[in-house]
């Protein structure tokens, strides 16, 4: 694909475009979307101009400009987030009667944890979680999770990084958080709170696959002191074995996965 004069690829720039758009400016004028991506008008006009024959975009009533639906039916076609997504709702529908808080689906996006599903509960605590939302892997129980079942260099690269403070009870020490990645390899879970909204606590397990590979993880947000975690850790766990058997995988008894024989449709 050509590059503009300025080396970035048409590529680049569309998708500079189509990632404009958000939960809290899910469309914009031609001129917003512009400025929003640093480009000249008449470059955005001749990209969306493009992107508007392929449905990718489409205007409102009012001129603005908003994702297609053809963007949701392309990226839902073949891809491991749906299979996943579709394979956990039915347990965390269960799970959120049975607990009554907040649960999240997540998988490892980066250097983020990228959420796939949230299920609310009205009357519970603060969840800032969203649907197609991203939480730092350090600032999230989902993300420590990915992070302690992640090869050692990934983990190396992680806590090397500088780790921002979100709250006063994030924990960006590497010493402190080698212990806590230690822990949650040792005990199959994490709860963590307040280290991204004060007032809240995290609990979280993996979503295990063959040779315990986390493809995802299973959380709930629950008010900070009211974790109860002799309930909700086996609800949580057999919540996430309940997703890898409808992924067509079969936990052991020492916590391995081991791909079952296809099941019935």
């Amino acid at each position: 694909m050509a590059n503009s004069p300025s080396g970035e690829s048409v590529i680049h720039r569309v998708v500079r475009i189509l990632a404009a758009f958000s939960d809290d400016t899910p469309a914009l004028h031609l001129r917003e979307l512009a400025r929003a991506v640093g480009l000249p008008v008449s470059t955005v006009h001749r990209l969306v101009a493009e992107l508007e024959v392929e449905g990718l975009l489409v205007r409102d009533d009012s001129g603005r400009l908003r994702h297609g639906h053809r963007m949701w039916e392309m990226a839902s076609r073949g891809s491991r987030a749906s299979s996943l997504r579709e394979a956990a709702l039915p347990p965390m529908e269960d799970l959120l009667n049975h607990t009554g808080n907040h649960v999240s689906l997540g998988v490892l996006e980066g250097t983020d944890v990228l959420y796939l599903e949230r299920l609310a509960a009205d009357d519970a605590t603060i969840n800032i979680t969203r649907i197609a939302g991203r939480l730092p892997v350090h600032g999230c129980s989902a993300g420590l999770v990915f992070m302690a079942y992640a090869p050692e260099e990934e983990q190396e690269r992680f806590l090397s990084r500088r780790l921002e403070k979100l709250t006063p009870d994030t924990v960006t020490d590497p010493d402190q958080l080698r212990g806590i990645l230690a822990d949650i390899r040792r005990n199959g879970y994490v709860s963590m709170a307040g280290i991204i909204v004060e007032e809240s606590s995290g609990i979280s397990v993996p979503i295990f696959v063959e040779d315990q590979h986390a493809v995802g993880t299973l959380t709930v947000i629950v008010p900070r002191g009211e974790e109860h975690l002799a309930v909700t850790i086996p609800q949580l766990q057999f919540a996430a074995r309940a997703i890898t058997r409808r992924l067509g995988y079969e936990p052991t008894a020492r916590g391995m996965q081991r791909r079952s024989e296809p099941r019935p449709r």
